[in-house]
């Protein structure tokens, strides 16, 4: 039997506030389903509350509104924080990112965690 999990975009303000929804949906409140893109990838390929057999869908209703909310602002926000905690070899890459991101251009937050999903869960994520 497929389990659903449903996350609210309406609840989605920014990534921080993903990683707690999405930990809330999986594993109840306060749960924990990733904080960081890798925390994600590993909770999503199983073992983090989701059913054993991979027999699951994350129903992301109103993702319009956490579409515009990881849009390129928040984007900006989180490549910043990036970039602080960067080892020098990787901070030209990110500051490329982050330049194209004020600019307005370049996957947002919000592609990204959709392709992450999609990549390692594939068939898992439905947008409504």
């Amino acid at each position: 039997m497929t389990v659903t999990y449903v996350i609210d975009g309406a609840e989605v303000t920014d990534l921080d506030r993903f990683w707690q929804v999405i930990g809330a949906a999986v594993n109840g409140p306060g749960g924990y389903f990733g904080r960081n893109l890798d925390a994600l990838a590993d909770c999503l390929r199983g073992g983090y509350g989701t059913p054993d057999d991979g027999d699951f869908v994350i129903e992301w209703r109103r993702h319009e509104i956490s579409r515009r909310m990881l849009g390129h602002e928040e984007t900006v926000r989180t490549l910043q924080r990036r970039l602080e905690r960067a080892h020098p070899d990787n901070r030209a890459g990110i500051q490329t990112e982050l330049d194209q991101a004020r600019a307005g251009r370049g996957a947002t937050v919000f592609d990204e965690l959709v392709r992450l999903i999609e990549e390692e869960a594939p068939g898992v994520l439905r947008l409504s």
